[in-house]
């Protein structure tokens, strides 16, 4: 309705009547009266009677519309020439205006027939029926348009009524078209920055970096747009007030009508109009601009933050797990360089965060909207820095003591051996004379001085100036060490007391017991020694070269033949030695998980250094370990063992214990959750006392891979027992093997893939067995239904990833998530599903060897897939075929 009523208001315009005004039976000329009144004239028009009501209504409205309300005020003057008609024109010419004149009338000229008869049959109808004209303003009949000029200056007149005025009327109707059309662009323009401006104003600010960009970009664009709208409606506006001007600029001489003059008016208020609009949009703009550009300054900024306080965070936690204060000097030194490294790796971080930190106060005193959220943040990120760099002096400061306390205490003990040692080198038999005992007690003098170099002639003062940063094992070692010291300088005065005596009085020689320190050795670990690999490469390239050379050998076959034999199974023999060892390593590996890391979180000693996030979570961490270990160590590593003598049996195995091997498959679908909870638990102590004790090079993460490389290590072993049996006894053996590790490889990765499904609201354990999977282009076709979908057409496709079960089709969109900072891992979200039941197949695509056709119902919906390669392809259309046939066969 809002429309409808628009459309019965709006005014009319040139373009709506531009066939009647081109016929020209009524004109604006520009002319004015001697008051200012404005002219319209009506030709001399041959079928004037004939118009239609409704289009001679419609041009003298519109022609009474133009002049501005002061002039229309002033009362319209008509001229009707009829000078070539007859009466009956003018008749019918006064009574249409009388009755359907809209403006307000001033003033009536007729130009009456020239022809004697008609202007003596006008006289006299004038006369007769002025009072049928039903018209309030005089009606003045004129002989000639001489006549005309008393009334009306000629220079107001066109040619055709004898005067000067210039008037061209396709020339008026391009002005009144082309001032309407630029009227109605300033109009649609102000009416965009309107609706741009609202929007705006409306616009929520994006919480995040990407889409406070992109929103930023959208809106410049939009803004580019509409200020290239401003442009080219100023230059339309620019060139049309040029148009109207035209006659002034070509003559000197010439002057604008009064309506020419109206039209360069309007047309200047227009642009007056444009450049106000144009003015508040840039104000509007400049304002909603500058808040963008600062919601993306802060975005930046809290996404900056978080990551600084997330490394800062991490560090602090790392810090506040160096609880340690050492046991020995080498210990403090190693503390001493973890802590070192630690303030180099925070160096980074903390001047990130105080350039962070910086930044935020720029932008405060930049008059940013949001001081408030960034400040406090500012505030944060200087204190975690002052924390940070206090907790560090702190930590070098107790290291520090505890080093110093660490050296005393070595030194301490050294001083002790070296006592004890003299006292062990005093030969007793030169103690036996005076000067011999003399000698001694120097010795022991000269020794004891020593003490007070060492400052340890009062070790319970020495003791007590490290009590504060002493731990119970450190204090125990202390107080074992100054009992020591008192022990040794017991002995010292015993010795003293018997030698100055001696000194004194040759006695019977006493035979002392020196001392002896206990020393125990330490226990060497074992070393693994594993056999060169590159043998056994070596012997099979040395096998092909002879089984080449043997097809053009003329001479000894049977002595070639014994060669290739000998090389073949030394070649085997080395595959086996490499496979048994490295399957002995293997075994070795997994018990040292399961005993140094598994059962220790059994242990009550250990418990209190569990992280919270781990408790009653080893199932998680290890998976089946523990299954896995006891098939390898009870029946797998015995099995291959045994064919040590017979290498031929070696494919046996791996056929014999296939599945018993699929336990790989449960390991690696557990892995994900396994490697989630590392990242968040494996700094703590608890593990890094486990792998000290172990002594292991490398942390936990590194042997819970084992299974994953060992699974695919069997394979690599097989291929090279291929290479060196070709053609020769159990090779097909040995290639059925092969195929039945490729095939636990794949279901393993497969199933990798599987448990990374979301969204499915079905349970995928029941869609049969996994085939296939993989990420194909996809288009569909949906014939049918209540959305009637065709986007077949569309240029680009869709990604999809594909999983064949042999009961369901799935179709997931892959997405990769980072997760906390670590490598991208894969989900898949469900779209969409078909039953396998329901399915057919086309193999070819006319124009894409690599396309095939899924249908569903008839071709009801089609899915044209698109493989990476053609061998791709074949392989999934022959999986398919092979669940389609099953079907088939299932149901005779």
């Amino acid at each position: 309705t809002d429309e409808i009523m628009q459309q019965e208001i709006r005014p009319l315009v040139a373009v709506d009547i531009i066939e009647q005004l081109h016929r020209q039976f009524a004109i604006l000329s520009g002319g004015r009266g001697k008051d200012g009144a404005p002219i319209i004239t009506f030709p001399e028009f041959a079928g004037f009677s004939e118009i239609p009501d409704d289009d001679f209504l419609n041009v003298v409205t519109y022609l009474t519309s133009i002049p501005s309300l002061e002039a229309a005020s002033i009362g319209f003057i008509i001229i009707i020439d009829r000078r070539r008609d007859k009466w009956s024109a003018v008749k019918a010419s006064l009574t249409r205006i009388a009755g359907a004149f809209p403006g307000n009338l001033q003033l009536v000229f007729v130009l009456r027939p020239s022809r004697f008869i008609q202007r003596a049959i006008a006289d006299i109808g004038i006369k007769l029926y002025r009072d049928d004209f039903k018209m309030k303003v005089p009606i003045i009949m004129l002989n000639s348009v001489s006549d005309l000029h008393g009334y009306i200056d000629k220079s107001q007149l066109t040619r055709e009524l004898g005067g000067t005025l210039e008037y061209g009327h396709s020339q008026w109707i391009h002005h009144r078209t082309a001032i309407e059309n630029f009227a109605m662009t300033v109009k649609t323009t102000a009416q965009m920055l309107q609706t741009f401006g609202t929007d705006l104003a409306e616009t929520e600010l994006p919480n995040d970096v990407q889409c406070t960009e992109e929103l930023l970009s959208s809106h410049t664009d939009h803004h580019c747009k509409l200020k290239d709208e401003l442009k080219l409606a100023v230059k339309q506006g620019a060139t049309l007030l040029t148009c109207i001007r035209e006659p002034v600029t070509r003559s000197a001489n010439s002057k604008l009508s009064p309506d020419e003059l109206e039209n360069v008016a309007t047309v200047e208020r227009l642009l007056a109009q444009l450049d106000e609009t144009e003015k508040a949009f840039d104000q509007f703009w400049t304002k909603h601009h500058l808040k963008l550009e600062q919601c993306l300054q802060l975005r930046h900024f809290e996404h900056d933050f978080r990551e600084v306080k997330l490394t800062l965070d991490n560090l602090m936690e790392t810090q506040a797990g160096f609880a340690d204060i050492g046991d020995s000097v080498t210990r403090v030194e190693n503390l001493l360089k973890e802590q070192k490294h630690l303030e180099e790796k925070g160096q980074e971080p903390l001047e990130k965060a105080q350039s962070l930190a910086l930044h935020g106060e720029q932008l405060i005193q930049n008059n940013h909207y949001a001081v408030d959220s960034i400040r406090p943040k500012c505030v944060e990120l200087r204190r975690i820095c002052d924390d940070f760099t206090n907790e560090t002096k702190k930590k070098y400061d107790i290291l520090g003591k505890s080093l110093e306390l660490h050296k005393q205490l070595d030194k301490a003990s050294q001083w002790c051996e070296a006592g004890i040692y003299l006292l062990a080198s005093q030969a007793v038999d030169k103690c036996q004379s005076q000067e011999g005992a003399e000698t001694a007690l120097v010795e022991i003098e000269k020794f004891l001085v020593t003490a007070k170099e060492h400052q340890l002639s009062n070790p319970k003062e020495f003791y007590n100036q490290f009590d504060m940063i002493l731990t119970p094992e450190i204090k125990a070692n202390a107080q074992r060490i100054v009992q020591k010291l008192e022990d040794v300088q017991e002995m010292f005065d015993k010795r003293q007391v018997s030698l100055k005596k001696l000194a004194a009085k040759q006695t019977r020689p006493v035979q002392p017991v020196a001392p002896h320190p206990e020393s125990s050795p330490k226990r060497a670990s074992p070393k693994i020694t594993r056999p060169a690999a590159v043998e056994y490469t070596i012997l099979g390239q040395f096998c092909g070269a002879l089984r080449r050379g043997l097809a053009a050998q003329n001479g000894n076959h049977a002595l070639v033949q014994g060669l290739i034999e000998k090389c073949i199974s030394k070649s085997q023999g080395h595959i086996i030695n490499e496979l048994i060892e490295t399957e002995r390593v293997y075994v070795e590996e997994l018990q040292s998980i399961i005993e140094g890391y598994a059962s220790e979180m059994d242990n009550p000693n250990l418990v209190h250094l569990i992280p919270s996030a781990l408790q009653n979570k080893k199932d998680i961490l290890f998976g089946n370990l523990p299954e896995i270990y006891y098939f390898h160590n009870r029946i797998f590593l015995k099995e291959i063992e045994n064919c040590i003598e017979n290498p031929e049996l070696l494919a046996r195995c791996f056929l014999k214990r296939k599945e018993d091997l699929q336990i790989y498959e449960k390991y690696c679908q557990n892995k994900p959750r396994s490697e989630a909870l590392w990242r968040q638990c494996g700094d703590s102590i608890f593990f890094q006392e486990c792998q000290r004790k172990l002594d292991h090079k490398l942390s936990l993460d590194a042997y819970l891979l084992k299974p994953v490389q060992r699974i695919t290590k069997y394979q690599l072993l097989l291929k090279e027992m291929l290479k060196c049996s070709k053609n020769s006894e159990g090779t097909a053996e040995l290639e059925e093997a092969l195929a039945t590790v490729l095939d636990i490889i794949k279901s393993v990765n497969d199933s990798m893939h599987q448990i990374a499904i979301t969204g499915y609201e079905g349970d995928v354990s029941e869609l049969g067995k996994l085939l296939m999977q993989g990420s194909f282009n996809v288009w569909t076709d949906h014939k049918k239904g209540h959305n009637k979908v065709k986007d077949l057409a569309r240029f680009k496709p869709m990604q999809r990833h594909l999983f064949l079960y042999t009961k369901m089709l799935l179709f997931c969109k892959k997405r990769e998530e980072n997760t906390d900072g670590h490598e991208k891992t894969a989900s898949y979200s469900f779209k969409n599903s078909l039953k396998m039941s329901t399915v057919g197949i086309t193999e070819n695509v006319k124009g894409d060897n690599k396309k095939f056709e899924i249908w569903y119902n008839g071709r009801e919906e089609v899915y044209i897939i698109q493989a990476s390669s053609v061998e791709l392809k074949n392989t999934w259309i022959s999986e398919i075929r092979k669940v389609l046939t099953g079907q088939l066969e299932a149901c005779r």
